[in-house]
């Protein structure tokens, strides 16, 4: 089995907690690496659903070791709750791996997380307050606590001496927030690194090692290509590299190790938090109106579009080719993942945005600039539907209705992009393998 990068290909949410659930039992490591615990995977324990926000996905597989890399930012509260619900559950965490230098997300952080959003207005970004920019901030400022600092009391306590020495008077003068000791912060973190300390490693050397030992691995990514902090709709993204680049960087192992790029795609899009989403189909309370109103709430009433992580309401619209197009070139993609096919039953017609228009220009590529990305109009194709036809059922390409193999088709043809996956459902066995 090659080694694998899984990125999201639209706006987040994309169904990467499923199909990242359904292959990393192929692969012998599955590693995250970029985010926090800002991200939400949902997957299949028996007959239970369990929520994973910081751990990779491999973890339900006893043959992979799961690992969270460099370029993650740790809640170690959030971690080490997340690994006690999953032993409760009857799923090992004894072969997780965290790296050394992966950065830690401090009680300052959530705080300056939740106050900037505060000041923001109306121009907020959609932040989850989770503390992940802030932390994210600290690491590209040199002024980061990692893993390994958690893990020495004396070089913990002098790195939060400095860093509070900064952090309080913001803290203090600018929101008027509670301020930290270090024997307050120490208080509550050595604990979770008492607990965390024997699953700390040099991931990097760790994994490249495997790679010449023959090893496949599964990098995992959280998050979407239009929220990457280099690639999406800046300023309305996250704070880290979501692309198949990020892997390389957030993991310590280099490109030229990864043989595949699957990218996860809704077969409509979504997306949570502010900014731009041409396809979108606002809801009557979202101030839609007419036929767009009523699909837009039928995509999100259908699909359950409500964040794993936070629970918010997630805004829907139209598959849209042309961020697909885009998703594929900043990432290399090789093949995509089509999630939520099922979906799509409840329709008579549906639509494909295939171009922008803004200003009488058309633009059959992603516009960055956000003069025009804000105004840009979706360019439509419809295709026939398989209304009432469910297709939940279905276990191979052929069994699915003479529509939705069109449609499916269709966007291969569009985008460039094979898609080796087809979902017609949240469980495992709800999937259509197409040379995977």
């Amino acid at each position: 089995m090659p080694s694998t990068v899984l990125v999201g290909a639209q706006w987040g949410d994309e169904g990467k907690g499923k199909i990242t659930d359904l292959i990393a039992g192929d692969y012998d490591y599955v590693v995250r690496f970029q985010g926090g615990n800002n991200a939400g995977h949902t997957v299949i324990h028996g007959d239970k659903e369990l929520a994973l926000h910081l751990m990779p996905s491999g973890v339900m597989y006893e043959n992979a070791v799961p690992v969270i890399g460099n370029g993650v930012v740790v809640d170690p509260g959030v971690l080490v709750k997340e690994m006690a619900m999953l032993e409760a559950e009857g799923v090992s965490c004894k072969n997780l791996k965290i790296s050394c230098d992966a950065h830690v997300i401090m009680p300052y952080h959530k705080d300056l997380d939740g106050a900037d959003e505060k000041r923001l207005g109306s121009n907020q970004i959609g932040t989850t307050k989770r503390g992940i920019g802030p932390c994210y901030q600290d690491k590209m400022g040199r002024k980061g606590i990692r893993i390994q600092d958690l893990m020495d009391e004396r070089i913990f306590r002098l790195k939060l001496e400095t860093v509070l020495a900064q952090k309080n008077p913001i803290l203090e003068k600018i929101y008027g927030l509670h301020t930290y000791t270090v024997d307050e912060i120490c208080e509550e973190y050595l604990p979770y690194a008492r607990i965390l300390k024997p699953f700390m490693t040099e991931t990097a050397y760790m994994l490249n090692t495997a790679l010449r030992d023959g090893a496949s691995i599964l990098f995992e990514g959280a998050q979407g290509t239009l929220l990457d902090i280099d690639h999406g709709t800046y300023p309305y993204v996250t704070s880290s590299s979501c692309c198949a680049g990020g892997a390389a960087t957030g993991t310590g192992v280099g490109p030229a190790r990864m043989d595949r790029v699957l990218g996860i795609q809704k077969a409509y899009v979504t997306r949570v938090g502010g900014g731009p989403f041409p396809t979108e189909l606002k809801t009557a309370d979202e101030g839609g109106v007419g036929q767009d109103a009523l699909d837009g709430q039928t995509l999100g009433t259908i699909g359950h579009e409500f964040g794993v992580t936070t629970g918010r309401k997630r805004r829907c619209g139209w598959f849209d080719a042309v961020i697909a197009r885009y998703a594929a070139d900043v990432n290399g993609l090789t093949d995509v993942a089509l999630t939520k096919l099922d979906v799509l039953s409840a329709f008579d017609t549906l639509k494909v945005c295939v171009a922008y228009e803004c200003d009488g220009e058309r633009y059959d590529y992603f516009p960055m600039q956000q003069s025009v990305l804000f105004h840009a109009k979706p360019i439509y194709v419809e295709l026939p539907g398989w209304k009432d036809v469910d297709i939940t059922g279905c276990r191979s390409y052929e069994e699915l209705p003479e529509n939705a193999r069109k449609y499916v088709e269709y966007i291969e043809e569009i985008t460039g992009v094979p898609a080796s996956i087809v979902s017609v459902g949240p469980d495992r066995d709800q999937t259509i393998m197409r040379g995977w």
